[in-house]
Order: structure tokens, then C-alpha cells, then sequence
């Protein structure tokens, strides 16, 4: 029995999969147990921001699993330790709180924030967060997260959560009272369809809460590391969060999150608040202390470079509606064809994209080339014919 009839039988089937049975990976494209190779514009849904195999971070991580795979959070590691200073020298933060993914950052935010609003009014405990948002899948994040589609079957969720319309200044200001303690944020909705957030709403928002002492939590789980061109999104804004959560780009492959504190609220929690198994784990920080020495200026703007070529031949296509997002986190809406049937045709043509609601979505590794992203736009081009169109409706 092949692994693809073993996954069916004994896996949880939580996936849509696409039947490829991944072997191996080199820089910006995965093999097939038969060797097939395909052009992967998925990055493992953002996680793989240096490609597959990239030699620095291999060599890293090879040489931290031979010293010390794991020890628990009662001692110390250098790793995890050059990764918080690292993160919060750049963003003026002033502690790392280390976990395991986007949605546990994302948690470790949420009781930061409560503990903080508790510290002032017991009643001070209510997040807000957007519609069309997505902070995670936990019980808790899932109540954060701003679509009713996902607020189904698992109740009775987390309380605490209000949503406020996406975009909207007004519906910011209906929705504040005396009991917020944060307003929680993307500044790209990723999972809501690549939709950007407007910069008036962002400085209004930043602007309420620091007039009203509530903490202004990023979600750079998606956006972060690099993907918009920047370390983080919220750095094209010139606003200073509170927290900023961390994940995907980080680990390259590997495990981690990370809640960075500011000096408002670095004190907060005191020990036996907070903890995480393997949060922090030696290998996974020695892999993303790689990531973050690649994350150069240079490097960053052959990300802005890469994303404005794409984004102008994207919108060169006749079959294209409209091209949204930032850096290499794309969103792609077709006057006619369906982002699912273009992702199913375009792996028959060897190249890998996502969907985002009714968006095709487009997460390159950022180590991608001009001639890979040429090959793309070639494979989008011959599935997007006009006498193909008719198949894809």
C-alpha cells in the first residue's frame, strides 16, 4: 500500500490534499516519488521562506540536532536567545515570548492583553478584532478570528471577542468602550482572500489605542519575515505595536512562534503565567537565526523588486480582474475562471498555487528568481486562454 492509501486510511482527513506525493525539495521547486518536479508557489503556505534545502540553514540546524535537540525552559540555550535579541533589536521591542506556531502566539497575545486590561479594570478584557480576519484554529483563536464560517460546531467559544467591519473607521469607533484591552489586526488579511488593510484605517486605529491605553496586537504570522517586502508589514505603516506576533517565515520548515512584548507591557507576566513545552527549541531557533541574518536590506528589496514584476505582468493578463497584497503574499481575481480550477490545471502543468476564498493566491519562497516567476506567469498564460476558458467557468 502507497503512502497516498495509507494517508487515507489512518490520517484524520482535516485536507483537502492534492494527490502528489512529495519525496524531496530543492530551492523553489518539490519532486514526487517519480522524480516529477513542480514549481512551488505554496512555500508550505508561507513557512519556507528560504526554498527548500538552502545550505546555511541546513548546515545550522544539522549542526544544533548533533548538540542539543531539546531541553526544557527551566535552563538556557544561546539559540533562542540570539533569535530575541534579533527580533527585538529590529523591532524596538522589548521581550520574546517563545511557542510553537502562529495560533499559540497568537494565545500568548490574547492573555497578555487580559492580564494587562485586568491589571486596570477586572472588566477590562474584551479583544477586538476584524471581519474577514483569521488568528488561528485553537478553541480561542477561532473566536478571534472574524468569520462566522468559522464559528460553527466547536461552541461554546472563547467570549470575550467583538469584529470590527474591516476597513471601517466608523465601525472602529462604535465598537470601543471601557472594557477593550486590545484591537487585534492583519495588516493583509491572508486567509480572508489577500486583502490588505487601508493605511487611514490602520493610523486610526493606532491612534485610538494609544489615546486609550489599549494594546495594539499585529498578527505577522503570515506577513511577517520578510513576505511583503519588509521584516514586518506593519513597518510600511510607521505605527509601533504593542505585540507582534510571530510564526510560518520564521522556521523555514521548523516549528515556532514568537509574541514580541513592548516596554509597556514587558513585565506583565510573571512565571508560571505562560509556558510551552518546546517553545524556543534549539533547532528550530538555530534554523531561524539564519532566516533573520538572510533578511538584509538587500535581500528585502529584491523582494519589493520581485513583487512589483509580478504584480505588473499578473495585471498584463486579459483574464485578469484584479491583483491585491503585499511583496510576494499575492491575491488574484479572475473575470472568469475559477482560483480552484486554475490551481488544479496549473499543477498539470508542474507549477503549485493556492486559493484564498475565491482568490488564487500566489506564496513563493522569497529566494524565487525572475526566471521562475516567468515560468509561472508562463503556465498562468497557456491555462488562461481564451478557448481554454470555457473549462475553467
Amino acid at each position: 500500500m502507497n503512502s497516498i492509501d495509507l494517508t487515507h486510511d489512518y490520517v484524520t482527513p482535516t485536507y483537502n490534499r492534492i494527490p502528489i506525493l512529495v519525496d524531496k525539495a530543492e530551492g523553489y521547486y518539490i519532486y514526487d516519488e517519480n522524480g516529477q518536479p513542480y514549481l512551488d508557489f505554496t512555500s508550505g503556505i508561507g513557512v519556507n521562506s528560504l526554498g527548500y534545502n538552502h545550505p546555511e540553514w541546513v548546515e545550522a540546524t544539522q549542526n544544533q540536532l548533533s548538540k542539543l535537540q531539546h531541553i526544557s525552559n527551566l535552563y538556557y540555550t544561546e539559540p533562542s536567545a540570539q533569535v530575541a535579541q534579533k527580533l527585538c533589536m529590529h523591532t524596538q521591542m522589548a521581550h520574546a515570548l517563545f511557542v510553537n506556531s502562529g495560533a499559540e502566539s497568537n494565545e500568548a497575545a490574547i492573555k497578555v492583553a487580559r492580564k494587562y486590561g485586568h491589571q486596570q479594570n477586572e472588566k477590562k478584557q474584551k479583544i477586538l478584532t476584524l471581519t474577514n480576519s483569521f488568528h488561528g484554529r485553537t478553541v480561542t483563536t477561532l473566536s478571534a478570528t472574524g468569520q462566522d464560517s468559522f464559528h460553527k460546531f466547536f461552541g461554546p467559544f472563547t467570549e470575550g471577542f467583538d469584529y470590527v467591519e474591516a476597513n471601517n473607521i466608523g465601525s472602529l469607533h462604535e465598537k470601543i468602550d471601557d472594557q477593550v484591552c486590545a484591537i487585534m489586526i492583519e495588516i493583509v488579511q491572508g486567509e480572508g482572500g489577500v486583502v490588505p488593510l487601508n493605511d487611514d484605517f490602520i493610523q486610526e486605529i493606532a491612534l485610538v489605542c494609544k489615546e486609550k491605553d489599549i494594546l495594539l496586537i499585529i498578527d505577522e504570522v503570515q506577513t511577517g519575515i520578510g513576505r511583503t517586502g519588509k521584516l514586518f508589514a506593519y513597518e510600511h505603516f510607521n505605527v509601533q505595536p504593542d505585540i507582534i506576533t510571530v510564526a510560518k517565515g520564521l522556521g523555514n520548515g521548523l516549528p515556532i512562534g514568537v509574541a514580541l512584548l513592548g516596554q509597556k507591557i514587558r513585565d506583565v507576566l510573571e512565571p508560571g503565567d505562560h509556558g510551552s513545552t518546546f517553545g524556543g527549541n534549539p533547532v528550530a531557533s538555530a534554523g531561524a537565526n539564519v532566516v533573520l541574518d538572510t533578511m538584509t536590506e538587500v535581500f528585502l528589496q529584491s523582494v519589493e523588486e520581485k513583487s512589483a514584476y509580478l504584480k505588473k505582468e499578473l495585471c498584463s493578463l486579459d483574464a485578469v480582474e484584479s491583483v491585491s497584497g503585499l511583496g510576494l503574499m499575492i491575491g488574484v481575481t479572475f473575470k472568469e475562471a475559477k482560483s480552484k480550477d486554475v490551481v488544479n490545471s496549473a499543477k498539470e502543468e508542474g507549477v503549485l498555487f493556492l486559493t484564498a476564498k475565491d482568490k488564487l493566491r500566489l506564496l513563493p519562497p522569497l529566494i524565487i528568481d525572475k526566471a521562475a516567476i516567468d515560468e509561472a506567469l508562463s503556465c498562468l498564460k497557456t491555462i488562461l486562454k481564451t478557448e481554454q476558458m470555457e473549462g475553467l467557468k
